[in-house]
């Protein structure tokens, strides 16, 4: 563990934004932003944490060993129900990063478009999310908290989807708030979806 805090903050750039998640416990994880990875995702989420859309949150779903999704309901606000097109059409130019633990990825609806700010963490290396599911940050410090919540007790529910489990941790973990650090970055609104066609959960 020790050893990939150490590798994962060599990676950290002082130009960079973060972006800082206070959990109800008193843990903190510290996400690095990588605007130049995927700018477009990174624009929505910093849209919908500067307005106080991701605070105070309870996290929805964990799929034991393979991710920490944090909400698939929009994080229950109206004003996130919105998609954005996947960095790959906005952004042919640019390579997507590969998935693996101490990333920070945004969900997606297949041709629907991305998620304007369901990210989610990665537990083990996601080879098939790379160019679907991009990866929009890394974890500077915390990923621990995230490790933690990624092994708390679960139950079962009724299935999002066909294939798409769903797992609602037994004691609620919630995140208290979500602060930027922007460093000095300018974060146009982000690119939408001209067409909206939203998912089931989000209604």
């Amino acid at each position: 563990m020790h050893e990939r805090k150490q590798s994962m903050s060599q990676l950290i750039k002082d130009t960079d934004p973060l972006a800082v998640m206070e959990m109800e416990n008193g843990s903190r994880v510290v996400i690095e932003l990588l605007p130049d990875a995927a700018p477009n995702t990174v624009a929505s989420f910093v849209w919908a944490a500067s307005r106080g859309y991701l605070d105070h949150h309870v996290i929805e779903r964990i799929v034991p060993g393979s991710w920490v999704d944090m909400s698939y309901t929009a994080f229950g606000h109206r004003e996130c129900r919105f998609l954005i097109p996947y960095e790959s059409k906005l952004h042919p130019e640019i390579e997507p990063l590969d998935s693996h633990p101490g990333c920070v990825c945004m969900g997606g609806y297949g041709e629907a478009g991305l998620a304007s700010c369901e990210f989610f963490f990665p537990l083990r290396d996601c080879p098939e999310h790379k160019g679907i599911y991009p990866v929009f940050g890394k974890v500077a410090e915390g990923m621990e908290e995230i490790e933690r919540i990624g092994k708390v007790p679960v139950r079962r529910m009724k299935p999002l989807a066909p294939g798409v489990e769903l797992y609602v941790p037994e004691e609620p973990q919630i995140v208290r708030s979500i602060t930027l650090d922007l460093k000095g970055w300018k974060f146009p609104d982000p690119v939408r979806m001209k067409e909206q066609k939203l998912p089931k959960t989000w209604r």
